[in-house]
């Protein structure tokens, strides 16, 4: 694991960090993006540019987002290692965390 994108990106989905990627390794789930642990290469561009500072190298993510760094990683295990996620496209679901948290109203 590397990066993580956490609760501040849940229903924004703003998309710069897709765009910065130079692996293609952030995968778009219904509600939030999702890094996927094995294809990042560790290089920070995606979080300077994330306009709600959502992303963090994993020993940095707050203490109130702590869990978003296993629901990252368990989120790719249905989906495998596909190799990009621009030939994968979106996933049909979220995390389990993120699927329960309310929606914005």
């Amino acid at each position: 694991m590397t990066y993580v994108i956490a609760q501040p990106c849940v229903d924004v989905k703003d998309k710069a960090c897709i765009e910065e990627c130079p692996v293609d390794c952030i995968y778009e789930g219904e509600r939030s993006l999702y890094i996927h642990p094995d294809e990042c290469v560790d290089c920070g561009a995606c979080e300077p540019v994330c306009p709600v500072e959502a992303i963090y190298y994993e020993d940095d993510v707050p203490e109130q987002w702590s869990a978003f760094t296993a629901a990252n990683a368990e989120f790719f295990d249905a989906v495998g290692s596909p190799g990009g996620a621009g030939a994968h496209g979106p996933v049909a679901g979220d995390h389990p965390l993120v699927a329960a948290l309310p929606a914005p109203s």
